[in-house]
């Protein structure tokens, strides 16, 4: 153990036995930790800063739209409300597959199981 460990570990110990610990908030509850363990080291500080700022990736906010369309279009009473809001989810999901995923979405029986149903 580096010296700069065993100095902050020592600290850290004088602290807890003078119960400078005791009663914080969130004492006895477990800690919510972002599992970012597949980001690799070097941009996980990046990710973080990104994530943190509310910024989504592209891919993530085009899923996020087409789920909401596809319960728009369940809840859709008028043949032109369900037209315009397939013309939007076509767009969306094209705009998906042109970003190179090979997400279950462009298969074409679950694409048109989902058209049919609509």
């Amino acid at each position: 153990m580096l010296l700069i460990d065993q100095l902050a570990e020592r600290k850290i110990t004088e602290a807890s036995a003078r119960g400078e610990f005791d009663n914080l908030p969130g004492e006895g509850r477990p800690l919510v930790l972002d599992d970012d363990s597949l980001v690799p080291e070097d941009l996980r500080v990046a990710w973080r800063l990104l994530k943190n700022s509310g910024f989504l990736p592209e891919e993530i906010s085009l899923r996020r739209e087409i789920a909401s369309l596809d319960g728009m279009l369940a809840a859709a009473v008028s043949t032109e409300q369900r037209e315009t809001l397939g013309r939007r989810m076509n767009y969306l999901l094209m705009k998906l597959h042109r970003g190179g995923t090979d997400s279950p979405v462009f298969q074409e029986a679950f694409y048109r199981q989902k058209l049919a149903r609509k």
